[in-house]
């Protein structure tokens, strides 16, 4: 048992630390080109995606300034930020080396790979202006993993473990996204001034882009950009990958996979991660961002309750 919860927590973690990879090299090149067609406002431009990813305080400390060369150093290559793309794929190498025996060979030899070509890079890359491949590269050293995963890895629990933490990680990331969006949207509607109007709707287009949802949004959406269309998108869109339903109910069907294996042995995770489901699945935009019923803060509890209700059934058993 002490094998199997080592084993399934490697897993767990090689997914959400490949996901967070991704989504911070999504959030941070979309970020770095939308902050170069609004010059002069680097701090306004920044903060909010720091805010989201958090170390605001620790950047300070170590660059003494907030500019779009530190933040994206920070976000990028400094592992001294555990959630930067570097540190993200470093851990989760770390995982898969204990596994190489367990895993397919292609597995440990892409994230090997990646972890060789993108974790020992440094400010270099922004001096020859090669974030947008820096991004890109670790965007798609995440996609190429999951899709040798998907081709090769037995659909045992080891696969279940691995997808719960990629969904998990994936939900928890876009209800971040919208929350943070909707805390700058507030902000700058109360300065009243018509170029905010202009940053705001920016910063939605941004939003999608930065869950690859731009194309599928207009193509499912036809009356434009608006905060509320590209909330629902995200949050409830029952066929997008990315949305929050999507990622709860794919979620919630790798821990009844799980279940499968040990029957009725860990009741309370299915019940908070069906829950869960039921929410997104009855609840309309209004009741989540006007009535907060529930609220995006409410659903980002819940993800964190499945986690933690995760770890404590399969992780910490004597």
């Amino acid at each position: 048992m002490l094998l199997l919860s080592r084993l399934a927590e490697n897993l767990f973690w090689i997914g959400r630390y490949m996901e967070r990879a991704e989504n911070t090299a999504r959030l941070l090149n979309v970020n770095y080109y939308a902050g170069l067609e609004v010059s002069g406002r680097a701090r306004e431009y920044w903060t909010p995606l720091l805010e989201l990813t958090g170390g605001e305080a620790q950047l300070r400390a170590k660059y003494g300034r907030l500019d779009a060369r530190s933040v994206s150093s920070w976000m990028a290559f400094d592992r001294d930020n555990p959630s930067s793309i570097a540190s993200s794929l470093a851990r989760a190498r770390e995982n898969a080396r204990g596994l190489r025996d367990r895993i397919p060979s292609e597995m440990w030899e892409t994230l090997n790979r990646s972890y060789l070509t993108l974790c020992f890079e440094n400010g270099d890359v922004l001096d020859r202006d090669g974030l947008f491949e820096y991004c890109a590269a670790a965007r798609d050293a995440s996609q190429f993993f999951f899709g040798i995963a998907f081709a090769t890895l037995p659909r045992d629990e080891g696969w279940s473990f691995l997808r719960a933490g990629q969904t998990l990680e994936r939900g928890d990331n876009t209800l971040r996204v919208l929350q943070s969006r909707f805390k700058d949207a507030d902000a700058l509607a109360a300065r009243k001034d018509p170029a905010e109007r202009a940053l705001q709707d920016q910063r939605w287009v941004s939003a999608l882009k930065g869950a690859s949802a731009n194309e599928a949004y207009r193509k499912r959406v036809h009356t434009g950009i608006t905060p509320m269309r590209v909330t629902e998108f995200l949050l409830l869109d029952d066929y997008f990958p990315r949305s929050v339903r999507y990622s709860a109910v794919n979620l919630n069907d790798a821990l009844e996979q799980i279940d499968r294996f040990h029957p009725g042995a860990h009741p309370e995770i299915l019940r908070l991660s069906r829950w869960l489901v039921a929410r997104l699945q009855y609840a309309r935009v209004t009741d989540i961002i006007e009535r907060e019923d529930p609220g995006i803060e409410a659903l980002l509890e819940d993800f964190n309750r499945v986690g933690a209700a995760i770890t404590s059934a399969y992780f910490e058993e004597e």
